[in-house]
């Protein structure tokens, strides 16, 4: 198969999509996003113009119309069945009709259509849609507007993808070559002053409305070239404060419906006593599951001193893992793509000599595993018995490009009670959907990594959290004015981590004055001992936050119910999904089981000519590393011959096609490829130099490696300047912890665990000049580090 790139068709059919204005309105810990996307039609007959893109996987869309000339049609939701057949009629008989519908594996993929749009016409399609911001972890909230959809690997034989979606297949094309334009702008609005916001695209310098700076705005820098998402880390001074929100009901709705009655959005930061999280377990069976497929490949992750692929970045951050495991644990390194591998047969005790082997492989890890097939490694490891006393933890790594979401998320909650899984996105594109469900079903944490971020820190404050003590027993309780009940919309809070937010929705019914209060309070036990925190919220109704709470209490309910109806997949009560298109229906906001459909009826007249299709190009992320190039076919214009099914990672298949579809083709390597290993070279990072040369123990041994290429000494030097009655390695493990802190306190974030197993092995050693260690290391090494400072 050629090489080739660019937006290529026999005709050069023109793109229908001329531009994409985003605007988004964040109150504290909430965005809503309202998108403008701007079609015109300069062809001479009428069109059906299709558009896939991907979404935040838990964003609430409620909204979505079109504005034709002066007339404006406004879509409702309706079953999904029910909308397509109601647009093809209205295509069918020459009206101008709009759908939208997200995938049914896939929550974060969404698929627009603007139906028999006539020659010379424009059309203006306004959605929306509103979301929670995660909390990062260095306390920033993290909005995402993704701009890059990658092509998900469908594994042969997954249901819902190719048969029956009623969706069309991605088009993908280079980022630089899309052509169509995004404007974006965002506007800021807290009780707390807003510190900073950045990015990791150009934006325009923050501008501040107010005095108190608890308003601002920022704008993307023009230019942006869609080669990656557009995301926002927006900080607020005290920003881990709890809060109420209570949201009045519609004017017109129902009392004792969703809609009508006060909903109330909790944002909860339980407390944990200083001297019960300071115990660091040493237990635990520690599982990582690490992405090896062709896309790891690409690049964009920067390691201290250049830019690294993926994979390479991988594996320094399994390095520290490694380096950052308590002597006792178990653990095993599992590798996947079309197929998967383990390092051992089965977890191991983590000592030196396991440490080692697994090192070693590690360094020889590639991305030459071919597609994305995630959902047989993990069913391999569920199957594995738990070792007693051993509580399992599953690190999981991937830039996310799987088709069979929903199938994957729903193995981990089948054996949320075995392990906590706590998942990694790493680059531009992955499953929002896929990276956040599976940490939120496993009980566990979910973390990005996006343009030229640091996979290490926030990897490690994963497994600060895995190591903190496990919070069991947890329950929620109510305590409301006589006259008022409670109905949760979130499901039970299984999972608590220090520093980390709870949310919970609940529908408030009945009658109370506006004076009174309310309260909840969350009971839970930590290692033995137990613990309550509580909050105490007025009840009268925040102003100007018209319906966001509903809509974000509506989508959590529904995506619970979703789950219950997977799990009841093949029975023929149906109740689940019933109540799921009815509080769809009810609330305005989409499912997987609903779509919205706006028909312009307009004049009555039929809009004349045969209809075209034309598809959209989503921009996809592609890797510098020179990559084959791969074809994606959109329709039965592709030659037999060149139309190789099993190297084509699918998302959607066509309908039934009107016309001939245009060909796109993109530059990217192939699912299944098995690209040349990367030449290695020793890590130029002396920071992970050093980590590297650590013994699973924690303490070091005097090397020329270290004492050179770390320390920047002659091991003479090293040599001649210990202290008398102390061991080489006592003496080289202290060199490495001043070192750290003297030189590397910027990074304290990811050696902090390792430097904590030394600092155990050094007092371990019962040293009895310790003090006059502490000097001689200063001295040699142009330090002031205090002893108290590394807590020996």
């Amino acid at each position: 198969m050629e090489n080739c790139c660019g937006l290529i068709s026999a005709k050069k059919d023109p793109v229908p999509l001329k531009g994409i204005d985003v605007e988004v309105e964040v109150s504290d810990h909430v965005a809503t996003v309202t998108s403008i996307l701007q079609y015109e039609n300069k062809e001479e007959s009428p069109i059906e113009a299709v558009f896939v893109f991907p979404l935040p996987g838990d964003a609430a869309v409620c909204h979505f119309s079109a504005k034709i000339g002066q007339t404006e049609v406004v879509a409702e939701v309706k079953e999904k069945q029910e909308a397509r057949e109601e647009y093809d009629d209205a295509l069918s008989s020459g009206q101008q009709a709009f759908l939208l519908e997200e995938s049914e594996q896939s929550p974060d993929v969404f698929s627009m259509r603007v139906g028999s749009l006539p020659p010379g016409e424009s059309a203006s399609i306004r959605l929306e849609y509103v979301i929670e911001l995660a909390v990062e972890a260095d306390d920033g909230l993290r909005f995402c507007l993704p701009a890059v959809l990658n092509p998900r690997y469908q594994p042969q034989g997954s249901e819902g993808v190719s048969g029956g979606s009623g969706q069309p297949q991605v088009t993908s094309v280079p980022a630089s070559l899309v052509p169509y334009s995004l404007s974006f702008s965002a506007r800021v609005t807290s009780p707390r002053p807003v510190s900073k916001v950045e990015s990791t695209c150009s934006l325009d310098p923050l501008q501040y409305l107010n005095t108190e700076q608890t308003q601002a705005t920022v704008r993307l820098a023009a230019g942006h070239r869609f080669d990656r998402d557009v995301e926002l880390l927006i900080y607020y001074k005290d920003a881990h404060q709890p809060t109420a929100v209570v949201e009045a009901g519609q004017h017109a709705g129902k009392a004792g419906s969703l809609m009508g009655d006060p909903v109330v959005m909790l944002s909860l930061y339980p407390e944990f006593p200083e001297a019960v999280m300071s115990s660091v377990t040493s237990c635990g069976e520690f599982l990582f599951l690490m992405d090896r497929s062709g896309s790891m490949r690409d690049t964009g992750h920067y390691t201290g001193h250049e830019q690294s692929s993926r994979i390479g970045s991988a594996r320094d951050t399994l390095l520290l893992l490694l380096k950052s495991l308590p002597m006792g644990c178990y653990f095993n390194i599992y590798g996947f793509g079309s197929s998967f591998d383990h390092i051992f047969p089965q977890s191991v005790e983590y000592k030196q000599d396991t440490m080692e082997e697994a090192v070693k492989k590690v360094e020889m890890m590639d991305a030459d595993m071919g597609g994305t097939k995630i959902h047989k490694p993990l069913n391999h490891i569920y199957k594995q018995s738990c070792i007693p006393g051993q509580p399992r933890q599953l690190f999981v790594f991937t830039d996310g490009e799987v088709g069979n979401t929903k199938d994957v998320i729903d193995l981990v909650k089948k054996n949320a009670g075995s392990h906590r899984c706590f998942t990694f996105g790493i680059g531009e594109g992955a499953s929002s959907a896929l990276i956040t469900g599976m940490a939120k079903q496993g009980g566990g944490h979910a973390q990005f990594i996006t343009g030229t971020e640091r996979m290490q820190p926030k990897v490690m404050q994963s497994l600060r959290f895995a190591l903190q003590p496990v919070v069991v027993d947890i329950s929620v309780s109510w305590d409301l004015p006589k006259g008022v009940s409670v109905t949760p919309l979130s499901p039970p809070i299984t999972t608590l981590f220090r520093g980390q937010r709870s949310l919970i929705y609940a529908q408030l019914t009945g009658e109370s004055s506006s004076a009174s209060e309310g309260s909840v309070k969350v009971k839970y036990r930590l290692e033995d001992q137990p613990f309550n925190y509580q909050l105490l919220f007025s009840l009268k109704p925040t102003e100007g936050s018209g319906l966001t709470v509903h809509r974000l209490g509506a989508r959590t309910l529904i995506r619970s119910l979703e789950l219950e109806q997977r799990d009841q997949r093949g029975q023929q009560d149906g109740a689940e999904k019933k109540r799921v298109v009815e509080l769809s229906i009810q609330s305005g906001v989409s499912s997987a089981f609903t779509a919205f459909i706006a028909v312009n009826k307009g004049s009555g007249e039929a809009v004349q000519g045969p209809l075209i299709r034309r598809n959209v190009p989503t921009p996809s992320f592609i890797g510098a590393d020179g990559a084959q190039g791969l074809h994606l076919y959109t329709g039965h214009g592709a030659s037999p011959k060149t139309r190789d099914k099993s190297r084509v990672p699918k998302l959607f298949s066509p309908r039934l096609p009107a016309a001939p579809f245009p060909v796109y083709c993109c530059s990217m390597a192939y699912a299944d490829a098995d690209p040349e290993p990367h030449s290695r070279q020793p890590p130029k990072d002396t920071m992970l130099q050093l980590i590297s040369l650590q013994k699973a123990s924690g303490s070091w041994t005097l090397t020329s490696a270290l004492v050179e290429n770390v320390l920047g000494k002659s091991k003479d030097q090293v040599e001649k300047s210990m202290p008398a009655q102390v061991s080489q390695e006592v003496w080289t493990t202290v060199l490495a912890l001043i070192w750290l802190h003297g030189f590397k306190m910027d990074a304290q974030d990811e050696w902090q665990l390792l430097a904590m197993k030394a600092v155990s092995w050094v007092r371990a050693q019962k040293v009895p000049n310790l003090m006059e260690c502490m000097e001689a290391g200063n001295t040699l090494l142009s330090c002031k580090v205090q002893r108290d400072a590394m807590g020996l």
